[in-house]
């Protein structure tokens, strides 16, 4: 029963550390960028989009298509940096230890 107890322990740390990590994602921002820098986004590290920016050179009525492909390259950007930022993360909290495919936590 003691290992039991142990693994119980361990879980809440594990738990109380996962906590810790979402709320520090929820506050990092995440910059992806497309168009050369023409076009950027910010993120948290939730993918939430704080705050887009075009450069005025770009903006074509005539074009939209172009703004909307690089907004969203651009967000696309920023969400694989989020994701990748997220996997150090729980590298850290778990010590290294392999998830199973498909376990992506916290969401």
């Amino acid at each position: 029963m003691k290992n039991l107890g142990n693994l119980m322990k361990q879980a809440q740390d594990m738990q109380k550390k996962m906590g810790e990590m979402q709320a520090k994602m929820q506050e990092m921002e995440i910059s992806g960028s497309a168009g050369g820098g023409m076009v950027e986004v910010i993120i948290n590290g939730k993918g939430e989009m704080r705050r887009l920016t075009i450069d005025k050179s770009i903006v074509d009525p005539e074009d939209k298509e172009m703004i909307e492909d690089l907004v969203v390259a651009a967000f696309n950007d920023a969400k694989a940096k989020a994701e990748q930022a997220m996997q150090e993360q729980m590298q850290e909290i778990t010590g290294g230890l392999k998830l199973p495919p498909g376990m992506n936590l916290p969401f």
